[in-house]
């Protein structure tokens, strides 16, 4: 019972060879090397697959890309492809002539060495008044004030703040009413 007779067997195997006659005869020459070519190419990218680096990669942002889908976080990420490139696409030439423009002009203005001290010296004044505020028993309320307002270095200190706001204010409007280069 477990044989196979013998008159389906030959009966298959000459329907595959007319299968395979008919294959033959459809294909020509040039879908025959676009189908080798094609194998190869599959090969190759089978090949490259099966080596250690890429196949633990490959692993790897597949687990990823689970892990984005569990939580929800693949869609944005998909959203932020398709912004970019909307963009990208978006983008003229003048727009990102004007970029580049803008980004060297702050590189060539705000990368001095004179703004680069003045930073590093308000910094340290910075450092040096939190400490000189931290110190216990300075004692506060309206009386703390008055003995505060007082002292000769308060009062220099407000009127350096008060002249420098003017100062600051006068040049703001200045630069208002300016014509714009």
């Amino acid at each position: 019972m477990n044989e196979i007779p013998k008159i389906e067997v030959d009966s298959s195997a000459a329907e595959m060879a007319r299968l395979a006659q008919g294959v033959r005869d459809a294909l020509s020459d040039s879908m025959v090397e676009r189908l080798t070519s094609t194998a190869g190419n599959a090969l190759e990218v089978v090949d490259k697959l099966n080596e250690p680096d890429v196949k633990d990669g490959i692993i790897s942002l597949l687990d990823a890309v689970g892990t984005l889908q569990r939580t929800g976080a693949l869609q944005t990420v998909i959203d932020a492809l398709f912004m970019l490139h909307a963009m990208r696409s978006a983008a003229t030439d003048s727009m990102v002539d004007r970029a580049f423009s803008f980004i060297e002009h702050m590189a060539n203005n705000l990368g001095t060495e004179d703004l680069a001290t003045l930073a590093h010296e308000a910094k340290g004044a910075m450092e040096d008044a939190i400490d000189s505020c931290n110190i216990p028993g300075g004692g506060g309320g309206l009386f703390g004030t008055i003995r505060m307002l007082s002292q000769k270095e308060t009062q220099e200190a407000l009127r350096f703040m008060l002249s420098f706001s003017c100062s600051l204010k006068k040049r703001a409007v200045y630069l208002a009413k300016s014509p714009q280069v």
